[in-house]
């Protein structure tokens, strides 16, 4: 075998172990003609490698979860709420992120993520492994991608390299949707036979799932480049529709990360810290739109028990001054059985059937009136939640997000509320509608904050409360914080590169006030 597979194995092996726990032992891999303890080896290698890249999709990772999805994607989503004081001064929640917080969600997923995929691309010639592998380095990286814009790509691991040039985002989209577009090809027409589960803590080696998450992660980048290239968005989101497999269309088809026995689920460390209260709890944005909706999903998003009072959700004001912990610890927290759950929500068919909601609003094929699609999507989410009066909310005309009032008086909201309601309205204008949507799809794919913090950007809505204290001096208190900036482990250790893609790809300077490509609505 090649020299160069076995040092892969040996300088990468740690990372992907260090971040999973062991998996069962050999199975049938052996397709290469190797004798049995190589194949034993190589398969153990391969598995650990291929869900190594799937705990990277959102971060299983205790630490980078807290950074990622709840401190930066949660806050900025209007999902939660810093409730730490010792954050005071140093936290994404009033745009003074200290580095470290800024470099984790940049290398750990750069480092994981692209270290697995080009060993794995070493490792095997399977198509449906390699077609996997690029799905979910795909799904992983252009989350990445939609928080800091440019982003080194497509010149990752050429000749063992890490620190190569970047790629614009727009060229990041471009070739990622080329990737999705090979792997679909591979996958359809290898769909009657299935991989091994123990590569897969997504969907057990299920081929026809995996064609229609790629379906649904390239319907999802469609839609994101509405208004900077109508023409390629177009055409991507009704290629996603013509296809013969497709998109996600129901709730089995969810992706959920399966975590192992024994592994703690990443959200309660920031949300309870085994019993000690948590440093994160619900943010006041998405507790006021729905108690203002009489939202039937609130017991099973939220604790039904606050501070407050049982069966009170009041969710913390974000960018603030924190006070005492006891104080916003008082405030709702997460449902502990998310906290506490085997499961990591990744994607799921409530958020394809309102993406297809928007290409219907605009115009495009996509199988279904906007209103139907739309309505369809409500529906999944209450199913997948196990929320009852689907029918009833869809048909609500009248109720309106409430007013933030805070219990304690302190960070209360004085501005109004949004307007906007649940049910349809086929006279209202585009925007209007565009507002509908986007606002359920916001309350339908909790906890997925760096996706609903993406949207907000995209589109403005659901309407945000503005932070009360703003630290940056940078960043509009109006417009709020259009990307992160690139960590300082790449001005000194990838200097010329990040100058040159902060030169000619970012259109701004690198700062945490400059929009991405696919903003310009905005």
């Amino acid at each position: 075998m090649k020299i160069y597979k076995y040092i892969s194995i040996v300088l990468l092996a740690f990372t992907a172990l260090f971040f999973t726990q062991c998996t069962d032992a050999y199975d049938d891999y052996n397709k290469t003609g190797i004798n049995d303890e190589e194949g034993e080896r190589d398969a153990y290698f391969l598995r650990q490698h291929m869900t190594n890249m799937q705990n990277w999709i959102i971060p299983s990772n205790e630490h980078a979860n807290q950074f990622t999805e709840q401190l930066l994607g949660g806050t900025y989503a209007g999902y939660f709420a810093d409730v730490n004081p010792g954050f005071n001064n140093r936290n994404f929640s009033t745009y003074a992120p200290e580095s470290g917080w800024i470099e984790a969600t940049f290398n750990n997923a750069m480092k994981n993520v692209m270290t697995s995929y080009n060993t794995i691309i070493t490792m095997t010639e399977d198509p449906v492994l390699l077609s996997v592998a690029s799905i979910t380095k795909v799904m992983a990286m252009s989350r990445i991608t939609d928080i800091y814009g440019p982003i080194p790509y497509s010149k990752v691991g050429k000749d063992g390299a890490l620190n190569t040039p970047y790629d614009s985002q727009q060229d990041v989209y471009k070739t990622m949707i080329g990737e999705l577009n090979d792997a679909i090809a591979i996958l359809t027409s290898n769909q009657t036979g299935n991989f091994s589960s123990k590569a897969d803590r997504i969907y057990a080696g299920s081929t026809v799932n995996w064609i229609k998450l790629a379906n649904s992660i390239k319907l999802r980048m469609a839609i994101r480049m509405a208004n900077v290239d109508a023409t390629l968005a177009r055409t991507t989101a009704e290629e996603v529709m013509s296809h013969a497999v497709g998109p996600m269309v129901s709730n089995s088809d969810n992706a959920n990360l399966i975590l192992i026995s024994g592994q703690t689920n990443p959200y309660s460390f920031g949300f309870s810290l085994w019993g000690n209260g948590g440093d994160t709890h619900i943010g006041a944005d998405i507790i006021s739109y729905m108690n203002g909706y009489s939202d039937p999903r609130r017991p099973r998003y939220f604790a039904d028990e606050s501070g407050f009072g049982k069966d009170v959700y009041i969710g913390f004001r974000s960018g603030i001054n924190i006070p005492d912990q006891t104080i916003g610890q008082r405030y709702t927290n997460m449902n502990a059985d998310i906290y506490n759950g085997s499961t990591m929500h990744l994607m799921n068919a409530a958020e394809v059937a309102f993406l297809r909601a928007e290409g219907a609003l605009r115009g495009w094929n996509m199988g279904g009136t906007a209103k139907d699609l739309y309505e369809s999507g409500i529906t999944l989410s209450f199913e997948q939640w196990g929320a009852t009066g689907a029918p009833a909310y869809i048909a609500d005309a009248a109720s309106m997000p409430e007013r933030y009032v805070d219990p304690l008086g302190s960070f209360s909201y004085t501005g109004a509320a949004s307007t906007i309601k649940v049910a349809w309205s086929n006279s209202a204008t585009f925007e209007e509608n565009l507002e509908r949507i986007i606002t359920q799809k916001w309350i339908a794919i909790y906890p997925n904050g760096i996706e609903a913090w993406s949207e907000f950007r995209r589109t403005g809505y659901p309407e945000l409360m503005p932070v009360m204290l703003n630290r940056s001096s940078v960043v509009s208190t109006a417009r709020m914080v259009r990307r992160l900036s690139f960590p300082q482990s790449e001005y000194t250790g990838n200097l010329k590169n990040v100058q040159d893609a902060v030169s000619n790809y970012l259109g701004g300077p690198d700062n945490m006030a400059t929009d991405l490509w696919w903003a310009k609505k905005n």
